[in-house]
């Protein structure tokens, strides 16, 4: 099982909650007298801390293996949602400039002259681009919104380029994110796979198979040398987990189950669990291997389709796994005119969170398959022995097929990609143990250090003990510093010595009110959070923006607070909708505020973006951008709300589904509109 993502914070435990509930009632219910089939056994010899993946020997020693794990595994109403109704990936990260430098200078040679200024995508890593519904290289703003990719030209501020995507399911828009390199932009449409290879839709319904239709993940390479042109799609079977690219290179992981159909709520009437049982396992020994190994399909301009499979070859297992899950890496080159064949790499695992510093891309997995079948059906066992992440590391430091180089465990479960960080030759990362719903003082938080050397992940040290009763809500690596926020009713925020890998230790400790869910640091020992007010009791508040002063590390204290009262922001869980210009110290966040006023007291506008100066002592409010030249259309679907802001030339882009719009950042009077 794996978390909710993708969610506001105040609403995460919710759904987790009722995840919990439905999955470990059905593999609970799955129990009987009949002999229990047992996962393939750990390799011999392998430390917890540190193993391999280990590649099958033939095609028919996959087919025996993944059979016997799904066994193990498959309940009277099958693998549960095998975790493909989450919402999405984990689009998060921040560059502290928040500038993409190397894009503008790719973009200054190929033009032979000085690239504008600007702000590219907020990532976790300076150089390593993450998906997002907006672009920019300065030279034009690419946005995807309602299936239509748009490109505008800032200089000009008109629409130059509109292209039309297919549309989503039953007539909708699949959630699409974008990749910028040069003239190209690969946009990744999410699939429609989710809920559908256990045979039962999310509505209940159980919908008949096609086995031979690849729904998941769609890429699509667009053209932008001039009007916008598609010059190649891609499928694969799965769900789209995150990407990551450097340069040229486009990394794409992808999250796939095997495609077996089980008989459940076919009949009318009461479930004879035992009986769907055995059959459910009957499947799983009837199926072959290709209802494992993820399939691909290209398509050309004209039409021309052609299809593949992952190799045998290229599939290897670790240790333990649920034979329910595999987890690939697609690699394509976006400075070419087709996508290619995507170049597979496939593990017999899940795949949540994927982090990237460059040279190397992690891939991790919580293991909660292993962990839900330990609960009871209230969801009141304290902690289980067992639970812990996996992590993978690949060698991506060339442009081709990833090189897996281990992997490793630790204990507990990751928030996001930002509870983990390479740095000097040791990867960081933070998990909380116990269970991380509802009141459990027994859980608590470490953070691991561990030496990545290039062919191992070898633990040097750890600190533990962070936020009993708590989780984590944010996590922030800044070289040898980590920030831990953790939060049950109060927001401890925890400074971490990590400069001796050896012996990492807790410095300080601030305890205030509320929590951060993102860190963002902006020099001269000073932290931005943005995250949510609350009262001692710990109901959240609204909006709130704090500005710590982390210069001493065994004191950390905040300096500045601005809360908005009722206040949401779309930064609060996904950093890309964070903007810190540090040129002008401007900071510039998407904030929903119905009925609210600012802490000045002055009335404001529902729905922006809040527009704050960060000065050394705190912050002033230069006001608020919003789109209410928007007007919401016949279906609803398109209004005014701002997702996004960026920084072209000293001017300030607000990105809604309705518009983008050009404001002066001094003044935040309006320069333009473009309507989309």
């Amino acid at each position: 099982m794996r978390r909710v993502r993708g969610t506001r914070a105040a609403s995460v435990g919710t759904a987790l909650v009722a995840s919990l509930a439905l999955l470990s009632g059905t593999l609970l219910a799955g129990c009987t007298a009949d002999p229990e089939p047992t996962p393939p056994p750990a390799d011999p010899g392998v430390p917890a801390s540190g193993f391999r993946l280990v590649a099958f020997d033939s095609c028919a020693d996959a087919l025996a293996q993944l059979r016997s794990a799904a066994k193990a595994y498959v309940g009277p109403y099958g693998f549960g949602d095998g975790g493909r109704q989450r919402g999405g990936p984990e689009f998060q990260g921040s560059d502290a400039g928040g500038t993409d430098r190397a894009a503008a200078a790719d973009s200054a040679g190929a033009k032979g002259a000085v690239a504008p200024s600007y702000s590219g995508t907020n990532t976790h890593e300076a150089g390593v681009d993450e998906p997002d519904l907006v672009k920019t290289d300065g030279r034009r703003i690419v946005t995807v919104s309602r299936g239509t990719l748009r490109v505008v030209d800032p200089a000009s501020r008109q629409l130059t380029g509109t292209l039309k995507l297919d549309s989503g399911p039953e007539g909708g828009w699949s959630d699409a994110n974008l990749l910028l390199h040069g003239d190209r932009a690969l946009v990744l449409i999410r699939g429609q796979n989710m809920g559908v290879f256990d045979g039962i839709r999310r509505d209940g319904e159980v919908p008949p198979i096609d086995r031979d239709a690849i729904t998941g993940p769609r890429l699509v390479l667009v053209d932008l040398a001039g009007p916008p042109k598609i010059l190649g799609e891609y499928r694969f079977d799965g769900d789209l987990v995150d990407a990551r690219q450097v340069g040229a290179t486009a990394r794409v992981v992808v999250r796939s189950g095997p495609r077996l159909e089980f008989p459940l709520n076919k009949n009318d009437g009461p479930v004879n669990e035992k009986k769907n049982l055995a059959a459910n396992r009957k499947i799983v020994d009837g199926a072959g291997i290709d209802a494992w190994l993820p399939r691909y399909q290209t398509v050309t301009p004209d039409g021309r389709t052609s299809t593949g499979r992952v190799g045998c070859d290229r599939l290897s297992r670790p240790a333990v796994y649920s034979g329910t899950s595999l987890v690939s890496i697609l690699s394509f080159d976006l400075g070419t005119a087709s996508l290619g064949d995507g170049d597979p790499v496939t593990v017999a695992a899940d795949g949540d969170t994927v982090y990237s510093n460059g040279p190397r891309l992690y891939i991790t997995s919580d293991q909660r398959w292993r962990v839900l079948p330990t609960l009871d059906r209230s969801n009141l066992a304290p902690e289980a022995k067992d639970e812990q992440t996996e992590i993978y590391q690949f060698d991506t430091s060339g442009p081709g097929r990833p090189r897996y180089i281990t992997a490793a465990t630790v204990r507990g479960w990751v928030i996001n990609q930002y509870a983990l960080s390479e740095f000097d030759g040791h990867l960081r990362v933070a998990t909380t143990s116990g269970r991380t719903w509802g009141d459990n003082p027994k859980s608590s938080s470490t953070v691991y250090v561990l030496r990545a050397d290039g062919r191992t992940l070898t633990e040097t040290g750890r600190v533990t003990g962070l936020g009993k009763g708590e989780r984590i809500y944010s996590v922030r690596f800044a070289e040898g510093i980590g920030y831990v926020v953790t939060f049950r009713q109060t927001d401890p925020l925890y400074t971490v010595d990590l400069r001796n890998p050896k012996a990492p230790k807790v410095t300080g400790e601030l305890k205030i009110t509320g929590y951060s869910a993102y860190l963002h640091p902006v020099g001269a020992g000073r932290l931005i959070g943005i995250g949510q007010e609350a009262n001692s009791q710990g109901r959240t508040q609204g909006t709130q923006i704090s500005l710590f002063d982390v210069s001493d590390l065994t004191k950390p204290t905040r300096i500045a607070q601005h809360h908005v009262r009722f206040g949401h922001s779309e930064a609060e869980f996904d950093p890309h909708a964070f903007l810190y210009w540090p040129a002008t110290n401007s900071l510039v966040v998407p904030l929903n505020s119905p009925g609210a006023a600012s802490t000045a007291g002055r009335a404001q506008p529902n729905s922006g973006a809040l527009v704050l100066r960060v000065t050394d002592g705190g912050f002033t409010e230069s006001g608020r951008v919003d789109h209410a030249e928007v007007q919401p259309d016949q279906t609803g679907q398109r209004d005014g709300t701002i997702r996004r802001s960026l920084m072209i030339d000293g001017v300030l882009w607000t990105v809604s589904d309705g518009a983008v719009k050009a404001t002066d950042l001094a003044t935040l009077g309006t320069l333009g509109v473009i309507r989309i």
